[in-house]
């Protein structure tokens, strides 16, 4: 009877374990608020710079996303290019997702083997000074000689510090224009443009794609023939230890590609429609799930 009574607890107590174990295992993950089992928490933290363009912030938002699905912490610090580029030599910050080339060389070179050009987002970013399309006679940098009064002798542009800036002055002096570069934040700039373009008048300012300049209004970029703003590969650039330190996050961002026009719909979808950004970032995965399985090398 005792030998009965001793088995028939020994089953009871294999049970219980076997059905604690099992309860351990599916609870062993957390689910993130999509409802999707989150990877394993991992210790690094990923840290962002972003810059106070609308392009940086579409895919900064994906790959953020990502990355904290992935069981990685993120942090974001917004500052100019200047200080993005410097924080990425020094180790402060890991990621850069909007590096623009070859405008952005000049910085690649300063922090040498500090920094590394780590993934192409897209190939062929179209940059340089643009007027509006009403502005039938003026379709190159050199149409502007001899008019430059209509402009009232200023061109607008974006933040001082900027690559863009150092090159718009550079072609003023290469074009021999007598024209000043009018400097402020982006929305600052486009203010100006708008007010301008509101009423048909005369108006040349720093245009780029992904933005919704080109959505909002009838543009274009005028050409020029001394090699001004050439057309921009816009890459993904790292500090160089990230591969060692965060190799999993690494291999994600080394594969990461996206589509101009897509950036481009997000763009309109944040600033015209006042989305969140990080909710129409989460669209962006939830639509695109083979090509982010792709990108984390699954």
């Amino acid at each position: 009877m005792k030998k009965v009574l001793f088995g028939l607890m020994t089953a009871l107590f294999l049970v219980l374990v076997i059905g604690c174990s099992a309860g351990g295992e599916e609870s062993s993950g957390e689910s993130n608020s999509e409802g999707e089992q989150a990877s394993e928490s991992k210790d690094e933290t990923i840290k962002f710079g972003v810059t106070p363009w609308t392009s940086t912030v579409p895919p900064t938002k994906i790959a953020s996303l990502i990355l904290q699905d992935m069981g990685y912490k993120v942090e974001e610090t917004e500052t100019n290019v200047g200080g993005v580029f410097m924080g990425l030599s020094r180790g402060d910050l890991d990621v850069f997702m909007d590096a623009w080339f070859p405008m952005h060389k000049v910085h690649m070179e300063k922090f040498g083997d500090k920094l590394e050009r780590t993934a192409v987002s897209y190939p062929k970013a179209e940059t340089g000074w643009v007027v509006p399309a009403y502005m039938e006679d003026v379709n190159s940098i050199s149409d502007l000689k001899g008019m430059e009064d209509e402009f009232g002798n200023e061109m607008f542009g974006i933040e001082e510090g900027a690559s863009a800036t150092k090159e718009s002055n550079e072609l003023i002096k290469a074009y021999d224009l007598d024209m000043k570069q009018v400097n402020s934040s982006e929305g600052g700039m486009m203010a100006q443009a708008i007010r301008l373009m509101e009423q048909e008048k005369p108006v040349v300012f720093f245009g780029w794609r992904p933005h919704t300049m080109f959505n909002k209004h009838d543009l274009k970029i005028l050409s020029n023939d001394q090699g001004f703003f050439e057309s921009s590969s816009v890459e993904v650039v790292t500090n160089s230890n990230l591969s060692e330190r965060a190799p999993e996050a690494y291999e994600f961002l080394s594969n990461w590609n996206i589509s101009i026009d897509e950036v481009e719909k997000m763009i309109v979808e944040i600033e015209e429609n006042g989305k969140d950004p990080e909710k129409v970032a989460r669209e962006w995965i939830e639509n695109n799930q083979d090509k982010v399985a792709e990108m984390k090398g699954e």
